[in-house]
């Protein structure tokens, strides 16, 4: 029998713990989980890297892209763009951003040395301005009302720099507080434009054109231009006009006025038309037909701008407001303040100059062979008015008073044709010299073309003192 290798007796296992077994488990399940790892991690490791080379590939270009190469090569400076700030001009071409500016509007009775001496100039320097620049302006007509500006230094200091004291719309005064006293007028830039304006008549023309925002003298000038067709102190509700004039602005705001090329005038039922023409050298205002506006005889004896009412109309009976009787009234008595200048109607001579009674103060101007007129209660007269001296239209003869039987300041104004009372509202007066026919084409011309243009600017709504 082969030899058997001796057997040793195999120890017995000695049994793991519940808990031992579990630790086993455990670590297993690490290993199976670090083995799993490890493979995904080589494989993410290769698409980091992927990821990060083309970043950096894409960086490169867009560095390349946008490099100034000039400058790496040719060590030139790169040329940067250079913001400056433009600087802020007020109206008076002062740079305001460099200064603290202060407005003032002038009190009643303000005086100048007040003004500056509460700014901190001196008593001495306040005399030079009185003394040595009164040519250039003088400081004691300061105006109520109107504005005055100071410039100052922009630091703790806050010294007054300069003055500027606006004259009126246009003018403006500058003082100048730096280095040298220096006081000098200006002028701001007039800008004139061709302009349209219309309105409507509901209590009297100045309200009217108060309302449009235009110069106060638009009351005058349309005035004139009808004054021997339209009295307007006398007009109806609803009366309207139209206007094509220049339009004189500042800083886009209107100040004055130029002439009037064209103007309309709706009243009594009917369109006035007025047209600005050269005849001959001399500027007069034409109807559509070429005849003057300009007539023998003036519609009222005011002046254009004269501010009255109607106080009394020509009629056969009215009842005396002082005699308390019924008696005829063969004139117009129109009310105004107690020195209004009267003037003529017309060109004639003066027959009769005295106190007439109930009249007071009177004159009586003959015109021609048909027509003469009466001026009754005047306060005065004028100088070199006297029985026999001859007048010319417009001029002025007396001043309105309430002589003789009157209860307050007005004028009575009459008028005889042949020697017959004629109601002065109601005479129609001839006109002057018309259009030359050697320029009525002419004429007929510039009718056409303001015609037209109303029609133009009616359709556009341009009615404004601003806008052309």
């Amino acid at each position: 029998m082969p030899n058997r290798m001796p057997t040793v007796p195999r120890k017995p296992r000695k049994r793991k713990s519940r808990a031992e077994r579990i630790v086993d488990k455990e670590i297993k399940i690490v290993k199976r989980e670090y083995k799993l790892l490890k493979r995904i991690f080589k494989k993410k490791k290769h698409a980091i890297w992927t990821a990060c080379v083309s970043a950096f590939l894409i960086l490169i270009g867009f560095v390349a892209g946008n490099i100034n190469w000039d400058v790496v090569f040719h060590r030139e400076a790169a040329r940067l763009p250079i913001v400056i700030q433009p600087v802020v001009y007020d109206g008076f071409n002062m740079p305001v951003d460099s200064f603290d500016v202060e407005t003032m509007t002038i009190r009643p009775n303000q005086l100048p040395s007040e003004i500056l001496l509460d700014r901190g100039v001196s008593l001495a320097t306040i005399d030079r301005l009185a003394k040595e620049f009164i040519t250039v302006f003088d400081l004691r007509k300061l105006k109520a009302d109107n504005r005055i500006h100071f410039y100052y230094t922009p630091d703790s200091v806050h010294l007054l720099q300069y003055m500027i004291y606006e004259k009126n719309a246009s003018e403006y005064v500058v003082y100048n507080f730096k280095d040298t006293l220096q006081v000098s007028l200006k002028k701001k830039e007039i800008v004139t434009q061709v302009s349209y304006l219309e309105g409507t008549v509901y209590s009297s023309i100045w309200n009217a054109l108060k309302d449009k925002g235009v110069p106060t003298e638009m009351v005058a000038e349309i005035t004139t231009v009808f004054q021997w067709m339209i009295n307007v102190m006398a007009l109806d509700k609803g009366d309207r006009f139209e206007v094509i004039w220049e339009n004189q602005t500042v800083n886009n705001e209107s100040i004055g006025m130029g002439r009037i090329f064209a103007a309309k005038f709706y009243h009594g039922k009917k369109w006035l038309e007025a047209y600005n023409f050269d005849n001959h050298g001399v500027s007069n205002f034409f109807n559509e037909k070429g005849e003057s506006l300009r007539r023998a005889f003036m519609k009222i004896p005011f002046e254009a701008r004269t501010i009255f009412r109607i106080s009394s109309r020509f009629t056969s009976a009215r009842m005396h407001p002082i005699l308390k009787i019924m008696r005829p009234h063969y004139g117009v008595d129109y009310a105004a303040p107690a020195g209004t200048p009267v003037v003529s109607i017309a060109d004639g001579r003066v027959i009769e100059k005295g106190w007439s009674g109930g009249g007071g103060n009177s004159l009586k101007i003959k015109h021609n062979a048909n027509f003469t007129t009466g001026y009754m209660h005047l306060q005065s007269y004028a100088s070199g008015i006297s029985a026999g001296s001859s007048v010319h239209m417009g001029q002025t003869i007396g001043y309105v008073g309430m002589t003789g039987l009157a209860t307050g300041p007005h004028l009575d104004f009459r008028i005889w044709q042949d020697g017959k009372p004629m109601n002065p509202e109601k005479v129609v007066s001839p006109p002057v010299e018309p259009v030359d026919p050697k320029l009525r084409h002419a004429y007929d011309s510039v009718v056409k073309f303001y015609r037209s243009e109303f029609e133009r600017y009616k359709k556009e709504g341009l009615s404004s003192p601003n806008k052309n």
